[in-house]
């Protein structure tokens, strides 16, 4: 059959097998990683469907590999597959940016600009007084859509350059945002508007 097509066996064996593993796996590998960034954020209608076809590239490209089992180049290709794939699913969750995050931003000057800046673009946030090894600090709350993140960064590096933060994947968000609980002289800004508790 390859020979009525115009393809030598070598030509197979050695450059058209090799790409469709690699392209396989680098398709089933991008699945996963997208997967497994769906289940993180609870979007239990996507996730089966994408593990579904992410099983089935990977049989296919395995079975592959099994029929041409002397065929070194079927093995370098899903590794190389299996590299390129995880570098193509992180770059499509970074661009999805499917979810929310938290980030927790630690100043030791004025906040006042900073809290225009939230205020404008309306992000929710809780501020508490803390003390480090400099002294006093004031520690920022925020739990943002990752499709917002950058501009929240953009902001924060525009009026404290020199703040450490942290960011970190959130699971679930309650849909009511309460004031915490009294926690002595600790100071809580939520929105618009600050209480003192």
């Amino acid at each position: 059959m390859l020979e009525s097509l115009g393809i030598s066996h070598e030509l197979f064996n050695y450059l058209l097998l090799p790409l469709m593993i690699f392209c396989a796996r680098v398709m089933d590998v991008t699945l996963s990683t997208i997967k497994i960034l769906f289940v993180m954020n609870g979007k239990r209608d996507i996730a089966p469907l994408l593990g579904f076809f992410e099983a089935l590239i990977w049989l296919v490209a395995i079975g592959q590999i099994i029929s041409n089992v002397d065929n070194v180049w079927s093995y370098l290709a899903y590794a190389g597959g299996f590299a390129t794939g995880t570098w193509v699913g992180m770059f499509f969750e970074e661009k999805l940016a499917v979810g929310r995050v938290v980030l927790r931003l630690i100043v030791n000057d004025s906040i006042d600009d900073l809290r225009d800046f939230l205020h404008e673009h309306d992000f929710r946030y809780s501020i508490l007084d803390g003390e480090g090894r400099m002294g006093k600090v004031s520690i920022v709350f925020l739990v943002v859509d990752r499709d917002k993140l950058p501009q929240l960064i953009a902001g924060v590096n525009e009026h404290h350059p020199n703040a450490f933060y942290t960011i970190e994947g959130v699971r679930k968000v309650s849909k009511t945002a309460n004031i915490p609980p009294s926690m002595g002289r600790t100071r809580f800004y939520h929105g618009w508007r600050s209480k003192k508790v």
